[in-house]
This record gives structure tokens, C-alpha cells and sequence, in this order.
């Protein structure tokens, strides 16, 4: 198996600990916090509670209340109030609860955030990481699902990461903060406690025993737009990100087909040479995520094979996501792109 773990820029006597990706963000905030004094964290519950998922947790009590705070029920607010931090100075990491819900804040990330630099002559610039967990499989229906990573990824300006285990969340998370321009940084909520392979009927596994779950306590960064090849492979390419890493490498593992797999990691910016890479070698490729096919960042990837690996493609791109509909609750594994799915189009792949 191969693993780009990135750049890692710790001292080697740093001690490592097996954390989960709740564990391993809140470090990642506690570095922060702790190192630069511009750094400081926000949003509904996040401060005397620890956060709904308790990735903020014990921050204020160990940093203050002006270093994590709580805000009220306003998205918009939130993140108006993080971009004039970030324009005078600051390096805000506001928290939005659910992504469901980041919505309201979309006119000031777009028309602010994304375009603030732009607009002042490189002036201004606005360097806040807005967190915000995301993703389906824990039946939260379809206002606590969603996906909607290809809504920021079509915005210039904006930075679009997402990690699939918790070495990459801390370090990817800390580079994030230390970017200048403005990072949407979603976090695969399905995933904060164990890998999920999208067997919903078999035993929940946690992070522990995981080669990416053994996180340095100190300082480090994963560097932006570098993705990683989690398994190499001879027939097909499969490029996934989030949850759909695991789902991925479950349904390649029961297949028993020599497929790579890619965890992009950030799709904005993207590693486009390790795309094309694989391939070029391969001559297939599967694109999985779990946002709505139509228009979804899928499409983007499949356009960008087609245009530069037109002539060593031996079948057609294909595309596994969820269904072209709000997310159901009560058919929730009929729209998560599980492993038999996956399996069926790289089968198909290979048939063509």
C-alpha cells in the first residue's frame, strides 16, 4: 500500500497518539491557539459546551473566552464577523454546525470572502477557515446530509478541503489556517469516530489500530492541493475523497480488481498531475462521492480526464454519487453510494 502522508514539519521527538478525527481537530485548533495569537475560534456551541460533536472541547476552558467563543443562531453573522477579522488582521476559524446550514452565509462568502483580495487591489486579504461538518450516513435526513463541496469549488477565490482520517484532518486543518485566502474546510462527520466502509450492517469500527488514527501531538502541516495514493493499482483509477475514501478501498479490496486509489484530500486546489498520472497508467477511471450526481464535483473530475487523458482512455469515465434528490432518511442506504455500487462500475469499467 502506498501513502503520501504530505509534508511533516515536527521535531522528531514530538510523541505521536492514537487519536479519531474529533481528537485529532481539536488538536489541530489547540496548536493553533496556542502558537499564534491571531488564531481564534467561533460559533454556535462552540465554547462552554466543546461543540455538537465536541471537536471544540476544554478550548476555552485551556485559552480563554476570547480566544473560543459562542455566537448566536446566525450563519451570516458568523461569517461577516470572521471576514472583518480576517481583513484587519486576524485569523478567524469560525464554525458552521452543520453544513446543512451554511447556506444563510453564502452571499458573504462568496461575494466577500472569495473576492475581497480581488476587489482591493490585493489590499485586503480574508484568511478564515470556516469548519463545518458534512455528509450523510447517520440518518440525520436531509437537513443534516448534505454535500455541498461543488457549490464552493465553483467560486474563485475560495479553498475547498476535505479529509478522510485524522493525520490528514490535524495537518490539513493547520495548513488551512496558515493559507491567506479564505478555506472551506468540511469535515466527513460519518467518519469523526472510525472508518465506515458503507456496510451499515456491520460492527462500527473505531480509528484505533488505523495507521492514519497514530497523530503527532505537536506542530505539523499536510500541504494543500497534494493528493494521496492511499493503494496502488495497474487497471483502474478511482479517485474519491471523505467518507468515500473508505467506501472505496472496501469495495476495490472485495472485488478483487488491481484498482489505484486517489484520496484528492482538497479539491481546491487539486492535484491534477496525480490524476492524471494514474490515469494514464490505468486507462480507466471511477470517480466516487456522495453528493448529487448532476453538476456535482464529479462532473468537473470526469471533464478534466476526458480533456487530458483523451487518448489513453480504454472505456468511459464513470461516476458513482448519491441520487438526484433531497437526501431521504428513511431510504438512507438506497442513496449512499455503498461498495456494490462501486463494484459495479468497476466491473463495468473492465467489461466495456
Amino acid at each position: 500500500m502506498a501513502e503520501d502522508s504530505g509534508s511533516l514539519h515536527a521535531a522528531s521527538s514530538v510523541s505521536v497518539k492514537t487519536m479519531n478525527m474529533i481528537q485529532a481537530l481539536n488538536s489541530a485548533l489547540d496548536v493553533l491557539l496556542a502558537t499564534d495569537p491571531k488564531t481564534l475560534v467561533f460559533g454556535q456551541d462552540v465554547g462552554y459546551f466543546g461543540g455538537v460533536f465536541r471537536v471544540t472541547d476544554k478550548l476555552q476552558e485551556k485559552h480563554g473566552l476570547k480566544r473560543c467563543f459562542d455566537t448566536p443562531i446566525s450563519e451570516g453573522g458568523i461569517i461577516a464577523t470572521a471576514i472583518g477579522m480576517g481583513a484587519y488582521g486576524l485569523r478567524p476559524i469560525p464554525e458552521i454546525q452543520f453544513a446543512d446550514y451554511i447556506l444563510p452565509a453564502f452571499e458573504q462568502i462568496v461575494s466577500e470572502a472569495a473576492r475581497l483580495r480581488y476587489r482591493s487591489n490585493g489590499q485586503f486579504s480574508t484568511p478564515i477557515t470556516v469548519r463545518s461538518p458534512y455528509g450523510g450516513g447517520i440518518f440525520g435526513g436531509q437537513t443534516h446530509s448534505q454535500s455541498p463541496e461543488a457549490l464552493f469549488a465553483h467560486v474563485a477565490g475560495l479553498k475547498t478541503v476535505i479529509p478522510s482520517n485524522p493525520y490528514d484532518a490535524k495537518g490539513l486543518l493547520i495548513a488551512s489556517v496558515e493559507c491567506d485566502d479564505p478555506v472551506i474546510f468540511l469535515e466527513p462527520k460519518r467518519i469523526y469516530n472510525g472508518p465506515f466502509e458503507g456496510r451499515p450492517d456491520t460492527q462500527v469500527k473505531t480509528w484505533a489500530g488505523h495507521s492514519k488514527a497514530e497523530v503527532p501531538e505537536g506542530y505539523y502541516t499536510v500541504p494543500l492541493g497534494k493528493a494521496a495514493t492511499v493503494r496502488e493499482g495497474k487497471e483502474v483509477t478511482v479517485l474519491a475523497y471523505g467518507t468515500m475514501v473508505h467506501v472505496a478501498s472496501s469495495a476495490i479490496e472485495e472485488s478483487g480488481i488491481d484498482a489505484e486509489l486517489i484520496d484528492l484530500r482538497s479539491i481546491v486546489p487539486l492535484d491534477v498531475d496525480a490524476i492524471v498520472a494514474s490515469v494514464k497508467k490505468t486507462g480507466r477511471c471511477v470517480i466516487v462521492h456522495e453528493a448529487t450526481r448532476f453538476a456535482g464535483f464529479g462532473a468537473e473530475l470526469s471533464t478534466l480526464v476526458q480533456e487530458r487523458c483523451f487518448y489513453h482512455l480504454k472505456t468511459t469515465v464513470r461516476r458513482v454519487a448519491g441520487w438526484d434528490m433531497p437526501y431521504p432518511h428513511a431510504f438512507e442506504w438506497d442513496y449512499f453510494p455503498g461498495p456494490s455500487r462501486v463494484i459495479k462500475a468497476l466491473r463495468a469499467c473492465l467489461e466495456e
